[in-house]
């Protein structure tokens, strides 16, 4: 049987990793929520969605997704990086995006960030939910 120490530093490691995963998660449901909610045309602005931990993404893609998978793919591999701790930053730099967010599309009248940013608390849940019954 291990000693108390041992088994303080495994439930240390499994707790590590639990909210390591959480965060990732989150993270994820977050800006795969904000992705999807984008107005399409051509799908350049759903494609320009750029995700990275530690800093904030400059310029612009040439992507043009209108699915939303190939830019959902790059924030799925980005978030299995994150640890607790760091900042990730989902950002879009194309010029309008300040007024997709603020009712320029009638396909996005209330934004995609701000609205996502309202089911913050319930995404956080849902995935407490499910990693608790792991």
């Amino acid at each position: 049987m291990p000693g108390f120490a041992a088994q303080v530093t495994a439930f240390n490691r499994k707790t590590e990793a639990k909210i390591d995963t959480a965060i990732r998660k989150i993270a994820l449901d977050v800006f795969s929520e904000v992705i999807m909610m984008s107005p399409v045309d051509t799908g350049r602005f759903r494609g320009n969605w750029q995700v990275a931990i530690g800093r904030i993404p400059q310029g612009t893609l040439e992507l043009d997704d209108k699915a939303g998978i190939a830019t959902i793919s790059k924030v799925q591999a980005e978030a299995m990086n994150l640890s607790a701790g760091q900042v990730i930053y989902l950002v879009n730099n194309l010029p309008y995006a300040g007024q997709l967010e603020y009712g320029y599309s009638s396909q996005a009248p209330n934004g995609m960030v701000r609205l996502t940013v309202q089911r913050w608390r319930p995404i956080v849940d849902a995935v407490a939910r499910e990693l608790s019954k792991e």
